[in-house]
Parts: C-alpha cells; sequence; structure tokens
C-alpha cells in the first residue's frame, strides 16, 4: 500500500505544479484553489507513505516521480524542448526511481520508539 500512496502523490504533485503555471501567482481562483487542493492531498499521501517507507527513500521517489512527470508533461503539452540529453536524464530519473522501488522493502508496523532506551 505505501507504494500506492507514493504514486498517487507523484500524480497529485504534476497536477499542483502544472496548477501553479496557471494560477498566475495565486491572482487567478479555480487554479489557485484546485493547487491548494492538490497539494494537500499529495503532502497527506506521502505522508501516510512515511509510516512505511524509509524518508529518504520515499522522498526521493515522491520528487523524483513528480519531477520526471511534470517535465513529460511540459513536453507534450507546453511545447517544451525534448533534446536527446532531456529525455535520457529524465529516463535516469524514472530508472533510478524503480531501482529504489526495488530494492527497498517496507515496514508493516510503523516503529514505536521504546522509553527508556
Amino acid at each position: 500500500m505505501p507504494w500506492v500512496y507514493i504514486f498517487f502523490a507523484g500524480l497529485l504533485e504534476i497536477v499542483w505544479v502544472l496548477g501553479l503555471r496557471f494560477s498566475e501567482g495565486f491572482t487567478v481562483l479555480v487554479p489557485s484553489i484546485l493547487t491548494i487542493i492538490t497539494l494537500g492531498i499529495s503532502f497527506y499521501l506521502f505522508s501516510k507513505s512515511l509510516k512505511f517507507l524509509p524518508i529518504g527513500t520515499a522522498y526521493a521517489i515522491f520528487t523524483g516521480f513528480g519531477a520526471a512527470g511534470t517535465a513529460v508533461v511540459g513536453i507534450f503539452f507546453f511545447h517544451e524542448s525534448a533534446s536527446f540529453s532531456k529525455l535520457f536524464f529524465i529516463g535516469l530519473m524514472l530508472a533510478g526511481i524503480m531501482g529504489l522501488k526495488m530494492t527497498t522493502g517496507y515496514q508493516d508496523e510503523p516503529e514505536v520508539e521504546k522509553e527508556g532506551i
């Protein structure tokens, strides 16, 4: 389940980053509201994943997925450059994300600190 949280948190990160573009500095109402809502849900899902995943791994996957997804959306919908090197490094980010997922287990229950130790 923590990977599902991270996946949807990353998808929503792409949405809220795009919302920032259309909110024009939070001066346009509807994109501003959608940005704030998706930002809140994205961080909520990310925080849920932290109960089971190491924070460094979870954060790297969350931000990497969001950054790669936003870059791909920029290429396809906003006609940003799609040079070989840019696509190569987006692919490298995605490969790193997959590598982190494949090499990271997760805990069934969150660790509870024992008092007095």
